[in-house]
């Protein structure tokens, strides 16, 4: 009886599910901006991503399912059971807090990454870019989508979307790469001073520790 009634209040939350594939789908389009089909495409594998994860956390918990019915676990069929590190290891709901709490403190720095790179390339008129995010890595918007995917595993990992997140990073590690040789094409010595100055996608310590002084 249990069981039926925590898998109809999973049903119910189809809804929350398709709102949140929408948005995230919006915002995907809307900040990446693909323009060539290599940019589709990888835009494609992170929306399977988004419809992957949200549909396993708020629709039919897919990795639950073959987890207690294939190997040798016991977790309970429950939503909070999608906080799948949590439950492994056994630490409950306080587990899980602490992982959404991390998972989402990742995320959303994701974003600020993404949204900020966006903003400077808006108003960058075809020019190279050196300040802001751009001061501190060369590809802000995908170092933002990686930490993005990063603190969803952390948070709610699923199958479809643990083996999705290293083709994403693949993908687009190649498409930083095609768009700096585009770069140095254009702008010659000046893209690759820039280059020679600032980290691809993990910004060094140091400027980190400077950048927190100088905000002081």
């Amino acid at each position: 009886m249990t069981e039926t009634l925590e898998r109809w209040a999973w049903l119910d939350l189809w809804p929350y599910a398709l709102l949140i594939i929408v948005t995230m789908s919006w915002a995907l389009y809307h900040f990446l901006a693909p323009s060539s089909w290599r940019e589709w495409t990888s835009a494609g594998v992170i929306q399977a991503f988004i419809i992957a994860l949200y549909a396993d956390m708020y629709g039919f918990p897919l990795t639950l399912y073959i987890l207690t019915g294939f190997l040798p676990l016991e977790i309970p069929l429950s939503p909070s059971n999608g906080h799948l590190w949590s439950a492994l290891l056994g630490a409950g709901e306080g587990g899980a807090f602490v992982e959404t709490i991390v998972g989402y403190t990742i995320l959303l720095l994701g974003v600020l990454l993404v949204v900020k790179g966006w903003v400077r390339i808006y108003f960058a008129e075809h020019r190279p870019i050196e300040s802001g995010v751009y001061s501190m890595v060369r590809h802000p918007q995908y170092a933002g989508l990686f930490l993005i995917v990063i603190g969803e595993l952390i948070n709610w990992p699923t199958i479809p979307t643990v083996v999705l997140a290293p083709i994403i990073f693949t993908m687009y590690a190649g498409l930083a790469r095609r768009e700096e040789r585009a770069l140095v094409a254009e702008f010659g010595e000046v893209y690759r001073s820039y280059q020679a100055r600032v980290p691809m996608f993990v910004p060094s310590l140091r400027d980190l520790a400077l950048r927190l002084l100088l905000s002081r």
